[in-house]
């Protein structure tokens, strides 16, 4: 797999296309990471580490929805194993005049763009959450 979060957030935008509650996604650090940022931002439920019959880690996320409508409207990868996108703190973007968030890592850590101003901290662009 050449895109692991780009894979994940497919894996999450289908699930709630098909109205599923859960789904499963290869476990890893950068992953666990990025689904922190989306717990905390409000977009889902949560998650949970477990293996498979392998033993290979793996992660289920708990998906959120609103009236039966799915949480994620829109879920952007923007920085692509292909075409890498850094930024400096002033140039970090604002998703929908801030009704969304950028997911930026950081040397800090991986963090929302609100986030990553207050820490006054630059960084690769993972993708953007509306």
């Amino acid at each position: 797999m050449n895109d692991p979060i780009g894979d994940m957030l497919t894996r999450i935008r289908n699930a709630q296309l098909r109205g599923k509650s859960t789904v499963m996604t290869p476990g890893s650090k950068l992953r666990a990471w990025v689904l922190d940022v989306l717990a905390d931002e409000g977009y889902i439920r949560g998650y949970e580490k477990g293996t498979d019959a392998n033993g290979h880690p793996t992660l289920e996320i708990s998906l959120k929805y609103f009236d039966g409508a799915p949480v994620i409207r829109e879920v952007k990868r923007v920085s692509t194993p292909g075409r890498r996108v850094y930024m400096g703190v002033k140039d970090i973007p604002s998703v929908r005049q801030g009704l969304g968030v950028s997911i930026v890592s950081t040397p800090k850590g991986v963090m929302s763009d609100a986030a990553a101003r207050a820490a006054n901290v630059g960084g690769e662009v993972l993708c953007t959450v509306f």
